[in-house]
């Protein structure tokens, strides 16, 4: 983002993370002088200046807002944010820490003891305690559940047994309910007595003795409707809901296409658990765009930290540099099948990567396409022939197009007809491949069980520098040889 598109919230940032990156280097710097120095006045200036420093320091990270700080640390390499989380007030981690990516999350609370965590934890609601947690190493999960408080305990034993990637896993556990056998009256004197309401209400969740759904109450009847009212006769009978178990993709399409701010979470037996806010909703999707946007170049999620080691981050990727070498080897061996024809026609090599080229990006389009369709399971077999149909007609079509367009620069660079048929032809069917395979690509990799987003754009590049190579001198060595 250049500064002339920066929002000005964007730049507060920036600004905020370097004055703290400043305040840091001051720190380390005056540290650094203070072991060389020698002189016993020196040392104690030299210690005040630092004390003054860490207390501007604390200050500045006291006046910023939990996602701000979680901001600073993953822009700090590992000691200065260190030291920045140590000058982080305790009442404030838990909520910092839940902002943060996984992989700095995991490092800032690996260096802590259990009983440390223990108490950040406590500040936190039971959802956010199972959500922290959960990313923690098994050992260290259990030291720190056996030191919360029982109810605590229970709770969050109850979140984390739920599967990633299901509603359960990423329920509040905070809600509001009330008897369908009452008053709007009865209702309003309970929330005055109660005082605060969780955030994201805007229904309260209608249950009969045994806590199982029976509908909800929008807020804006309770405060429009007459108080003497039945709550019976007012709330919405049949709520949108979602069981613990239904997946988390299913309720993210839902609250888009509902434009749900909340909705209840019931168990097996119809009885509310939770609730599901849109909160959730979009840190699950913000979650899953980073992920994605990870994945498509085959990093992991902890390749997030950028200044994770060095060692430890090259081997995590040699597997998909391996995979890559693989099919440029592949790639170099079908040009290599055709040496005489280059020989015999020089322009054939330079030309050769413009036709794998845009098949590659066409095919990234279709991709794109797919694993959309396949997040939000719209793709059953007659819509995935319906797609399928359609991206290679439309490739088709622009292959046809762009095609001629490239066939004229050919034969207005080289003067030869054939040579810009051969070219123009090997385009089109280039791109058309190219969408075949965007489309059947991630839809095998999800048929057995693998997350399209990682492989397909490795598959697709193999194949369509392959045969864009293949095609075009395949074409050449029969037509213009």
């Amino acid at each position: 983002m250049t500064e002339a598109t920066a929002t000005p919230h964007h730049r507060h940032l920036e600004q905020a993370r370097a004055q703290v990156i400043e305040l840091l280097s001051r720190q380390a710097i005056e540290r650094e002088l203070l072991q060389r120095s020698e002189n016993r006045k020196q040392r104690v200036v030299a210690q005040l200046v630092e004390r003054q420093h860490q207390a501007a320091l604390e200050q500045r990270l006291a006046n910023f807002h939990p996602s701000d700080i979680a901001f600073v640390l993953e822009s700090l390499a590992p000691d200065a944010r260190t030291l920045a989380w140590s000058l982080v007030k305790p009442d404030r981690r838990g909520a910092v820490l839940l902002e943060a990516s996984d992989t700095v999350r995991r490092s800032v609370v690996t260096a802590m003891t259990p009983d440390d965590i223990s108490v950040v934890v406590r500040t936190l609601d039971s959802d956010d305690i199972a959500d922290l947690v959960g990313s923690l190493p098994e050992a260290l999960r259990q030291a720190v559940l056996e030191r919360l408080d029982r109810d605590d305990q229970a709770e969050v034993r109850s979140v984390l047994s739920f599967p990633d990637g299901t509603v359960g896993a990423m329920m509040d556990l905070d809600f509001t309910a009330v008897r369908q056998d009452t008053s709007l009256e009865a209702v309003l004197r309970l929330l005055r007595r109660k005082g605060t309401l969780p955030d994201h209400t805007n229904q309260l969740f209608v249950v009969d003795r045994n806590n199982m759904l029976k509908g909800v109450l929008k807020l804006e009847r309770l405060l429009l409707e007459e108080p003497d009212r039945e709550l019976a006769d007012v709330m919405a009978p049949q709520p949108h809901y979602f069981y613990t178990d239904d997946l988390a993709r299913d309720a993210i399409s839902a609250f888009e296409k509902y434009d749900l701010i909340s909705a209840p979470v019931v168990n097996l037996q119809q009885q509310v658990v939770g609730r599901l806010t849109v909160d959730a909703v979009l840190d699950e999707l913000n979650e899953r765009s980073q992920v994605e946007s990870l994945r498509q170049v085959g990093l992991s999620e902890e390749d997030e930290d950028l200044f994770a080691p060095v060692l430890h981050s090259a081997r995590r990727r040699w597997p998909w540099l391996a995979i890559n070498l693989l099919t440029a080897f592949v790639a170099s061996r079908v040009i290599g099948a055709f040496e005489d024809v280059i020989a015999a026609l020089v322009a054939l090599a330079t030309l050769m990567p413009i036709v794998a080229s845009i098949g590659g990006n066409t095919g990234n389009q279709s991709v794109a396409l797919v694993i959309r369709g396949l997040a939000l399971n719209q793709l059953g077999p007659t819509q995935l022939r319906q797609v399928l149909t359609r991206e290679c007609l439309i490739n088709a079509v622009n292959g046809a197009a762009w095609g001629l367009v490239l066939g004229g620069v050919t034969l207005g660079l080289y003067g030869n007809p054939r040579l810009a048929v051969v070219i123009g032809v090997a385009l089109m069917l280039n791109m058309v491949s190219a969408a075949l395979i965007g489309v059947l690509a991630p839809v095998a990799l999800h048929r057995f069980g693998r997350d399209p987003a990682m492989g397909s754009s490795i598959v697709l590049t193999a194949t369509t520098d392959s045969l864009g190579f293949f095609i075009f001198l395949g074409l050449a060595a029969t037509f213009l040889a």
